[in-house]
């Protein structure tokens, strides 16, 4: 479909190509092509905006900026979450991207996925996929000079500070902006104190049981993992954070014998 929708504007993005002296025809067509109904894995917070968020060709933005507006507008899509390149626009000094729909769309926002080049009318792309991103909105690639030839998997580059267009999954871009202790927790299987409930899963996975507990008005959950005959690794949360880790052992038919403390 993307193919398609790409060869239905040739006739639109040749006389702009003409128009140009440093990107020619080809190169609009591969750009067009190669950034159009890309997914990508959101690794910043990327603010709802009516314009366009500034990013500068050598992968410099005004973060102050980018958090203002996500406190005004709320989030286009949070750090982990998969979106979708619906359109863009190719100018004398910048390309133009817009995101799940832009600032007006969402979930559900490929019903009306566009392609345009250059101010040229949009043709619709149709799409079938959805992402899990709760809005859109546009960014706006800044080279700052005329623009020269230039591939879409370029471009993808000079945007991975803030979108990772590889396929890989968001709980790995989620993992690799974890303290360097907790991947290395992550990778051994283990918990360790501090962690979150969501770390916990990546290290253990889900729990065979929980239980909570209120003590002087304090309350506690606690994780179990394992079964006899075998270790059971108890962890234990205060809130959202891991406060204390234990691990027991069990032989078959018997129960948790908590480890000894040492004299």
């Amino acid at each position: 479909m993307r193919a398609a929708a790409v060869i239905g504007i040739v006739s639109q993005i040749w006389p702009l190509a003409l128009a140009s002296d440093k990107l020619t025809f080809q190169d609009r067509i591969e750009l067009t092509r190669g950034l159009t109904a890309e997914y990508a894995t959101a690794k910043v917070l990327l603010p709802r905006s009516k314009k366009a968020l500034k990013f500068n060709s050598d992968g410099t933005y005004d973060k102050e900026e980018w958090s203002a507006i996500a406190k005004d507008s709320g989030p286009a899509a949070r750090k982990g979450d998969l979106v979708q390149v619906t359109k863009i626009d190719i100018e004398s000094d910048r390309i133009v991207l817009q995101i799940n729909g832009g600032y007006k769309g969402g979930r559900h926002w490929y019903r009306g996925v566009q392609v345009g080049v250059n101010g040229a009318p949009p043709r619709p792309v149709s799409i079938d996929n959805d992402t899990n991103a709760p809005g859109g909105t546009s960014i706006e690639l800044l080279f700052h000079h005329p623009l020269e030839p230039i591939a879409a998997a370029e471009v993808k580059k000079i945007l991975a500070p803030i979108l990772d267009f590889e396929k890989r999954s968001a709980t790995e871009i989620y993992v690799e902006t974890l303290p360097p202790e907790v991947q290395k927790a992550i990778q051994e299987k283990r918990v360790t104190e501090g962690m979150n409930r969501e770390q916990v899963i990546l290290a253990m996975g889900h729990p065979a049981h929980k239980s909570r507990e209120i003590n002087d008005g304090v309350e506690t959950e606690d994780w179990v993992y394992g079964q006899a005959p075998g270790k059971i690794t108890f962890v234990t949360f205060k809130g959202d954070k891991v406060v204390k880790v234990k691990e027991a052992y069990a032989g078959l038919g018997t129960q948790v014998q908590e480890p000894k403390t040492p004299e």
